[in-house]
């Protein structure tokens, strides 16, 4: 094999809590993740030009050693000696910089495509395990089904499958810093906590209902107060008929469950139009 194409999928956090901060300043989470049909997309192929070289369609991406992709690439090349260089086509559609693991997906995924155009023989389990060399989130991205996520990310759990449903996701036009809300959260004083438990409850009884009653961010104490939109989409969705709407991630994009898609379709419309938004989508779990 000389090449492979392969869809990057997105994530949203259906629940997310942080239990502390650690004393090497990391943050311990317990969070359950899904992986939606929304994906960038990426054409790899050997090269006989040494070096990782990357084209996108989006110009402001870096193309070097700060695009995720490129780590990923140069991880496996200097661990297995590979002396073939490596073209990349990353075409995004997950949007950037959105608490939807855009850059750990893409990651991920090279890592995937990597082991197979080069035979590397790496498992699946192996794989993940450098994955988190690159970003908490890429193990989960090559995990890619709905997991409880615990430790800084790293530990992972597979977990029943979001019922079949709608979902509508919007990125407003206001860009996040996940550093600069972990250092505002204050975890060790939270007073609530999600009922992470009880969604993984839900989910193993395909109880949507039940899932959404609990779809919480404990990040959106920090990101509502700075950012209003956020809170505001989430309540134009819920009285659009979502059954639940929340921030993924760190922010700042929103998004909310639904029963019926004439239901997601008009209620996307709808925030297109009030919020004027053009990344807004309807698509479903994966």
């Amino acid at each position: 094999m000389d090449e492979i194409t392969l869809k990057a999928l997105a994530k949203i956090n259906l629940g997310l809590d942080v239990i502390r901060r650690r004393e090497d300043g990391y943050h311990e989470v317990s969070m359950v993740m899904q992986t939606i049909h929304l994906y960038d997309r990426l054409e790899i192929a050997k090269s006989h030009e040494p070096g990782i070289h990357i084209r996108s369609n989006l110009n402001f991406l870096p193309v070097n050693e700060n695009n995720l992709v490129y780590k990923a690439g140069k991880l496996l090349m200097d661990e297995f000696g590979i002396t073939d260089g490596v073209d990349v086509n990353l075409e995004k559609r997950i949007p950037v910089a959105a608490g939807m693991a855009g850059g750990s997906t893409d990651a991920a995924s090279m890592l995937y495509g990597m082991n197979r155009i080069f035979d590397l023989g790496l498992s699946r389990r192996q794989l993940m395990e450098r994955g988190v060399q690159i970003g908490a989130d890429v193990p989960y991205c090559i995990m890619a089904k709905t997991a409880l996520s615990e430790g800084i990310g790293e530990v992972l759990t597979e977990v029943a499958p979001l019922p079949d449903c709608f979902v509508v996701v919007a990125k407003p036009t206001i860009s996040v810093s996940t550093k600069m809300v972990y250092e505002n959260l204050h975890a060790n004083e939270l007073q609530h906590h999600p009922d992470v438990v009880g969604m993984v409850d839900a989910l193993k009884q395909g109880d949507l209902s039940g899932v959404a009653s609990r779809m919480e961010n404990v990040l959106e104490t920090v990101t509502t107060k700075l950012y209003p939109q956020i809170e505001e989409i989430k309540q134009t969705m819920k009285e659009s008929g979502a059954e639940n709407a929340i921030m993924s991630g760190s922010g700042p994009t929103v998004f909310g469950l639904y029963t019926e898609k004439a239901t997601a379709e008009q209620a996307a419309e709808k925030i297109r139009q009030q919020y004027g938004l053009s990344e807004v989508y309807v698509t479903q779990p994966c």
